[in-house]
């Protein structure tokens, strides 16, 4: 598909969709800045997981003409039963409750408000639809601009800013529509993509893999011994990465293991956890990747689902805190994803990468390899 630098579409439908609603933006998280809850000597301020960043990257692409080369869709919010999937009755009881209440904790870090369920199920509405849609072959690519994030989510209760599965919700019900089988879902917010992992930890037919800030939030979750169970043995991947990793250490660890690990899966749909925290300006992540690397890594993925899947890749938002730099980074992935000509200029991105450490380090290099050595004595590469 072609694109003109004024920003109309092409006459032909756009390959790519972008999915996304208002009432995304209207999730109140409560005045706890960056901890995750409120204390006597701590001076309320808005939490880090906030509308901003999201909003300013619809409005940049708005700005740019690049939401008018897309297929842009407002479906509506996920069902009980499509919920219940995965989470558990019990649990969304307790979200309803606080929701007619005064809002609570959906469990660990994941404070809500009244409205936030809503909001929640309009999130997980967007996955939904944008994996349908790339599933059943109405669009060959997809972008669903999630909030609140998914990726943390458990069945029985929300972690770190996420309330409900929006990818594990989204995947379970097109699998089980006969919509898609084989699914690799690859996360590369810079906190380990927990939910996924759970959701699927003995489930062959999905392979999840993680890329991220060994350390960071969950601090009991994401090494890499964590390989699945039962008929799951082998279809869970995790890579956590050393603080201050930076585009050399990205780029090693995706061409010499995620890449070749997804292919030898010979999965049907790719569906990747789109954070942007891992990026140098995020306040929650201490990673160094410019607005170039997420476009790279985007496009390693679409080159990958060109060759296995008839290019099916859905890319759910996550994670990112830097409410200036990720709507560069979010531009980026979209118009590497819709393959647009389309560019913003980005004013930090060649100092970024001209950082000290930007290579992979030794350290960096030998962890990565060993894994790799690893996962291939393992008969999985």
């Amino acid at each position: 598909m072609t694109v003109a630098r004024t920003g109309a579409p092409a006459a032909a439908t756009p390959a790519a969709g972008f999915f996304w609603h208002e009432r995304c933006f209207w999730h109140d998280p409560g005045a706890i800045g960056v901890f995750s809850a409120p204390g006597e000597f701590l001076q309320p301020q808005p939490a880090s997981e906030s509308p901003e960043s999201k909003r300013r990257l619809k409005n940049l692409m708005e700005v740019s003409g690049l939401i008018d080369a897309l297929a842009v869709r407002k479906p509506p919010p996920a069902r009980r039963e499509d919920l219940e999937r995965f989470h558990t009755p019990r649990y969304l009881a307790t979200l309803e409750a606080g929701d007619r209440g005064r809002g609570g904790d959906g469990g660990d870090c994941a404070p809500f408000t009244p409205g936030s369920l809503a909001a929640a199920c309009q999130s997980a509405g967007l996955a939904i639809a944008a994996v349908e849609a790339v599933a059943t072959g109405e669009l060959t690519h997809a972008y669903a601009l999630c909030r609140p994030p998914g990726h943390h989510a458990e069945a029985d209760r929300g972690r770190g800013f996420c309330l409900l599965g929006n990818i594990p919700v989204a995947v379970m019900r097109a699998r089980a529509l006969g919509q898609a089988g084989r699914v690799a879902i690859l996360d590369w917010d810079v906190h380990h993509g927990n939910g996924q992992q759970a959701a699927f930890y003995s489930d062959p037919e999905v392979f999840t893999v993680s890329i991220h800030q060994a350390g960071n939030y969950p601090l009991d979750t994401g090494t890499f011994e964590e390989q699945g169970e039962g008929a799951g043995e082998g279809a869970c991947l995790n890579l956590p990465l050393p603080p201050g990793c930076g585009l050399g250490a990205y780029d090693h660890a995706m061409t010499e293991l995620v890449l070749p690990a997804i292919e030898a899966f010979a999965p049907e749909l790719i569906v990747v956890a789109c954070g942007y925290d891992a990026c140098a300006k995020d306040p929650l992540g201490k990673m160094l990747l410019n607005s170039t690397a997420f476009a790279r890594m985007t496009r390693q993925v679409r080159e990958l689902a060109d060759r296995l899947c008839e290019g099916r890749l859905v890319m759910v938002h996550e994670g990112g805190y830097s409410e200036g730099y990720v709507p560069l980074c979010g531009h980026a992935v979209v118009q590497a994803l819709a393959d647009s000509d389309i560019t913003v200029p980005d004013p930090q991105d060649e100092e970024i990468a001209a950082w000290p450490y930007q290579a992979v380090q030794p350290h960096q290099r030998e962890l990565i390899d060993g894994w790799r050595a690893a996962w291939a004595a393992a008969g999985r590469l």
